[in-house]
């Protein structure tokens, strides 16, 4: 598989359209997801693990009661790919 490369342009467009995610620093996508208990967002956590070994990408994962943080990037591209965008995206999907 051809591993993706760093985008140069694009994420802040893709951002703007993408309710509560952010940039923490210029490498990394990350937000906030908001459960009712901890079971609820532990089983998101494990939503997100099954995704994470079909696509060969995993996020940096907090979980904690009620709450989930997801990051997304691509470390060896040193920054944000388009795989980054796809997943963060994939990840709000399941959390609904």
């Amino acid at each position: 598989m051809t591993r993706p490369t760093k985008l140069d342009h694009g994420i802040d467009a893709w951002l703007a359209t993408h309710e509560g995610w952010a940039r923490e620093g210029l490498s990394v996508l990350v937000k906030e997801f908001t459960f009712k208990d901890y079971a609820a967002g532990l089983a998101f956590v494990v939503r997100i693990a099954c995704l994470a070994e079909k696509r060969d990408h995993h996020p940096d994962i907090e979980l904690r009661w009620g709450k989930v943080k997801v990051r997304w990037t691509t470390h060896d591209a040193g920054g944000i790919t388009r795989l980054d965008l796809e997943m963060a995206e994939a990840t709000s999907q399941l959390a609904t």
